[in-house]
């Protein structure tokens, strides 16, 4: 009984997934446009934070090592670059998809048992999404931390204000950083709604958008982003 409510939910969970992305076809911007405003919404206050702490903090003695600045970036420096970002966005995806598991999956499967198994299920769901919510509030404070601590010494170096230097990174700081937010965006506005039964789709959609975003704004923090930031330290 349970191997077979198992497989009912994995047999629906697919089933809503092709209903969902059916309807955003129909209306694409439906979908795209909020989860869009919120992963901008995300990058803007992460920048903020970054601005908070870069002007709060010590500068590092040490050389920080922009590419393109202190040496001739390859195209070793764009794969790193893409290599970076590609598992931020595997791990926002996994997010997505753990709370498509935690809030549709977990409750169909829960009605195949009883007793203590049933009781696990039951709580096995809002014990995940929480997880996912600590983890992604902790990553995001620590990103906040690293870029700020970055950024401070980066702009010492430069002989500018860590604002002004947060202006030369925004060509390819603020369409990345949008674009790694994306499951997250879609994760929450779903989690509000109760969609849990979206998630799957929204992963395939926001990774599938954010990809070749990523691509180019790796390419412009490169090869553009070096330049910017000499332009603007004189």
């Amino acid at each position: 009984m349970s191997m077979r409510t198992e497989n009912m939910a994995l047999v629906q969970g697919w089933a809503d997934t092709r209903s969902t992305l059916r309807r955003w076809s129909v209306r694409p911007g439906r979908a795209l446009l909020p989860w869009s405003i919120g992963s901008l919404a995300i990058a803007l206050l992460l920048l903020f934070v970054t601005w908070v702490i870069a002007v709060s903090s010590t500068p590092d003695p040490n050389m920080v090592y922009f590419p393109g600045l202190a040496y001739t970036t390859t195209l070793g420096e764009f794969g790193f670059i893409l290599y970076r970002n590609g598992l931020v966005l595997a791990l926002h995806g996994f997010a997505c998809i753990a709370g498509f598991m935690a809030g549709s999956s977990l409750p169909q499967v829960a009605e195949g048992y009883s007793g203590v198994w049933r009781w696990i299920h039951d709580k096995a769901g809002p014990l995940a999404i929480g997880f996912v919510i600590l983890a992604t509030v902790f990553s995001l404070c620590t990103q906040a931390y690293a870029l700020g601590h970055q950024a401070s010494s980066l702009a010492a170096e430069l002989d500018v204000a860590p604002a002004l230097l947060l202006v030369g990174l925004l060509p390819h700081a603020l369409p990345e950083l949008t674009a790694l937010f994306l499951p997250l965006a879609a994760w929450t506005l779903a989690s509000r709604r109760g969609a849990w039964k979206d998630l799957l789709a929204a992963t395939f959609v926001t990774v599938a958008v954010a990809v070749p975003v990523l691509v180019a704004a790796a390419a412009v923090e490169t090869w553009v982003s070096p330049r910017l930031l000499a332009a603007l330290a004189g």
